[in-house]
């Protein structure tokens, strides 16, 4: 499911294609969520899965090694499941938890995701799919 933010607004709009994700790892759902305020922009939220992997935890742990890898610098996340990291020249800014992890910050109202993210992280979770969920935004350049 898509929503639109105009033509208008294409250099203030990522694609999932600019992730570097581990070997294996593909999207299983994707949700491009837009602000139509004074600083309009769009960011995408993603459900990454990874049959090779037996735990989300070390899913997430190795995605972390592979963007310090393509030249993306870690920070800290925006809340304490998450991690971030900065592509180089900060053009982009990814935050990315295990799927228990944004699936604990949704249910106590810290972080708000696209209905059909939150679903296919619940059916993550009920499949025992080692599962990440990410969300990738314009950076602060």
């Amino acid at each position: 499911m898509l929503a639109g933010c105009g033509s208008s607004q294409a250099e203030r709009t990522p694609t999932a294609a600019d992730v570097p994700l581990v070997p294996g790892a593909h999207i299983a759902t994707q949700y491009q969520a837009c602000d139509q305020g004074t600083r309009a922009f769009c960011a995408i939220q993603l459900v990454v899965l990874d049959p090779h992997y037996r735990s989300s935890d070390v899913l997430a742990l190795d995605e972390s090694h592979r963007l310090r890898k393509s030249g993306w610098s870690l920070a800290d996340g925006d809340t304490d499941e998450e991690t971030a990291a900065n592509s180089p020249g900060h053009k982009l800014r990814l935050t990315f938890a295990t799927a228990v992890g944004d699936l604990r910050e949704i249910d106590l109202g810290h972080i708000n995701r696209a209905r059909p993210i939150t679903l296919a992280l619940s059916n993550s979770m009920f499949a025992r799919a080692a599962a990440m969920s990410m969300m990738l935004e314009v950076g602060s350049t």
